[in-house]
């Protein structure tokens, strides 16, 4: 097993807990250890009577400053400890002083770039996105100095001046998509205050602006660039509503999914260069946003390709984030779209992120992955501490560092640390390390690198762990990773190491992926399943709105039932072709499975079998932080396959059934014990 931390800083606290304390230690800022700058922390030791304390990082031993100064206990604990966040809370945030800032903390700017070609507006993504951005202007940040601006784009980039005193908004072209500028540049970022009425009236009437365009073209890349030059000044979000590929101006792509397709194993053989960027044009461009602090949102609303893996390097690049809607919908996703903007805007957020490895903007859904090594010896009973520390600006304009100390016991016993294993985080690293290997290796060497390291991890416990009097011949599972194999297996099958479907669904699952919190990790590649068919005959002693989850194999399906699947992104809903007519009409409002429209949209009906499926679906969409995108899948279509895809436990196309690959783990195992 390898040691590893997930680090999710602006994670969400639990319902059950306290909200994060802020601590102000005024103009001299947070006592820090002066050899290696570790922030004072719970597992400190005071000695002296308090006069100087012990850094738990280094082992320095350090004065304490006179103003900070408290005796110590009996217990050889500060008086004060339980008084102060700082030295009793294992997260804490700190106010940053003058010396933390190089210029004024930045205001929160918000720049929307709407893709009006005419793809865009024939399939009703372009007013999708400005009645989701409409919808959101309320929830944006209430402070003097919460900006925004607006921009759209086909073959040329169209500006708007939002200033007050204009009766109305002034479009501004720039028709030049190689060399661009920006025009007006103060004018095009204002106020919110001052310019809402005008941005509402504009959004509400680009639809129509535009409803005859016949330019096919998106000048997506020069559209980015003109935006980032209003921006420069301040930094902030540049939010990109996206829908077909660039086709001219900077950053212009080709359709390289065609040439895939033709030679595929040429593509394996090559590394599969098609989950690479074409080119390192977008990712210079994205080098220079995230210095002047502009984080980059990729809002794609496609029917087709648009080579997401050379798009997606802007977000990756700039601590943004990339929303995929394939094949887009205006009828059913819509509100996917409005909802996922809405918690892009107002989650946890900081801008201007220091953490180590800088970054142009953090948020909670952001989780980085960090590998350690250790050359020195670790004693039995020591203390082994980490400290994260994320220097940032609030969305209301405060410098703030967020710091969570972790102090964790050394054992020499390797009992002890499979019994203390995270399973959760053990496979994470897994899913995220395969992950960043696909673009550059081969996918049958990725899959086999997961498999192997299932297999070590098991034979380490085998060797060492178990008891003498165990068989040979019996696969043993620590209690603590006795599911490892099964979300292993889970991996092999998941989108991104398939080796048929969309290279854009792909792309889009490596990107996903890297940032991907934790508690998401799991459901991504082994989805909950539950029959929604019978929720009126849910034991009532039950307190959990959601049932009891089914294996993910076929044997558990029936032609009669009705199943609900989600991994935290899609939600699919698959009818059996003998699912009875009643519980149709009580579900989707129809009397059979022929009138359920593919593009589908779950509503409330007045019985008490939809309230139940509603309140599952909220529940889970609460759980998720995510909006969930319906889809409705058929036996014997194509979206009946899919559905059956995520069937892991049986044998399938991608891979062996689960006890298949239980005895392949077991063989190779036994190959390896002397």
């Amino acid at each position: 097993m390898q040691l590893a931390l997930l680090v999710q800083p602006l994670a969400l606290p639990h319902p059950s807990e306290e909200p994060i304390h802020v601590v102000d230690f005024g103009e001299s800022g947070p006592v820090r250890c002066s050899r290696c700058k570790g922030y004072v922390n719970p597992f400190v030791k005071f000695i002296d009577q308090g006069r100087r304390f012990i850094c738990n990082l280094c082992g320095f031993t350090d004065e304490t400053p006179r103003d900070y100064h408290c005796n110590l206990g009996p217990d050889g604990r500060r008086r004060d400890a339980d008084e102060r966040p700082e030295l009793c809370r294992g997260t804490v945030e700190f106010v940053a002083s003058k010396e933390y800032m190089v210029r004024d903390p930045m205001p929160a700017v918000f720049f929307f770039l709407i893709d009006v070609s005419m793809n865009a507006i024939q399939t009703g993504a372009t007013a999708a996105a400005c009645s989701a951005i409409n919808q959101v202007i309320a929830d944006l940040p209430k402070a003097p100095q919460t900006m925004v601006g607006i921009a759209t784009f086909d073959s040329t980039i169209h500006f708007y001046n939002l200033k007050r005193e204009l009766q109305q908004p002034l479009m501004l072209i720039v028709p030049d998509v190689q060399d661009v500028y920006t025009p007006l540049q103060s004018d095009v970022i204002v106020q919110l205050a001052e310019c809402r009425q005008h941005l509402e009236i504009l959004l509400e009437s680009i639809p129509t602006m535009f409803q005859s365009n016949r330019t096919a073209d998106s000048s997506f890349g020069a559209a980015v660039k003109a935006a980032f030059l209003a921006m420069k000044s301040t930094g902030g979000k540049l939010l990109v509503f996206q829908s077909v590929l660039p086709s001219i101006g900077i950053g212009s792509l080709s359709a390289r999914e065609a040439e895939g397709r033709s030679n595929m194993s040429a593509a394996e053989k090559e590394a599969n260069k098609l989950l690479q960027p074409v080119d390192k044009t977008l990712k210079t461009m994205a080098i220079e946003f995230a210095e002047y602090q502009v984080s980059v949102d990729l809002f794609i609303t496609t029917q087709s390709y648009v080579d997401i893996a050379s798009l997606s390097v802007i977000p990756k690049t700039t601590g943004g984030q990339i929303y995929y809607y394939h094949p887009f919908s205006a009828v059913s996703d819509t509100a996917k779209l409005y909802n996922d903007l809405r918690w892009n805007v107002t989650r946890p957020q900081g801008f201007e992120a220091v953490m180590r490895v800088r970054c142009s903007q953090i948020d909670c859904d952001k989780t980085i992955m960090v590998t350690l090594k250790h050359d020195d010896k670790l004693h039995e009973g020591s203390e082994c501490a980490f400290q994260c520390a994320l220097l940032y600006t609030t969305v209301y304009g405060q410098r703030r560092i967020r710091v969570s100390t972790l102090s964790l016991s050394c054992t020499n016993m390797l009992s002890n640390l499979f019994r203390s294993a995270d399973l959760d985080t053990q496979f994470a690293c897994l899913l995220k390390q395969a992950a960043n290997e696909i673009p550059s290796a081969p996918l049958a060497q990725v899959r086999d690198q997961a498999t192997n390291v299932c297999i070590n991890i098991l034979y380490s416990y085998r060797k060492y762990c178990a008891t003498v009097t165990s068989s040979s011949g019996q696969l043993i599972l620590p209690e603590a990773l006795k599911l490892l194999p099964l979300y292993t297996l889970a991996l092999l099958k998941s989108t991104g190491l398939r080796s048929d479907g969309r290279i854009d669904d792909r792309s889009f699952w490596i990107s996903n992926v890297s940032p991907l919190p934790t508690h998401s990790v799991i459901p991504l590649v082994f989805p909950r399943m539950i029959a929604i068919h019978d929720l009126d005959d849910k034991d009532e002693s039950d307190d959990s709105i959601i049932p009891s989850h089914i294996p993910l194999s076929s044997e558990h399906i029936t032609d009669e039932g009705i199943y609900l699947l989600e991994n935290g992104e899609d939600c699919l809903i698959y009818v059996g072709n003998s699912a009875q007519p009643n519980i149709l009409q009580q579900l989707f409002g129809v009397s059979s499975l022929e009138e359920i429209s593919n593009q589908f949209v779950l509503q409330e009906f007045e019985n008490p079998l939809s309230k139940k499926l509603n309140a599952v679906v909220n529940e889970i969409r609460r759980q998720r932080c995510s909006y969930l995108r319906f889809k409705m899948c058929k036996k014997g279509d194509a979206s009946g396959m899919m559905f059956f895809s995520y069937m892991v436990e049986d044998k399938l196309s991608s891979g062996l059934s689960y006890v298949e690959y239980l005895v392949h783990i077991h063989r190779q195992i036994q190959s390896k014990m002397p």
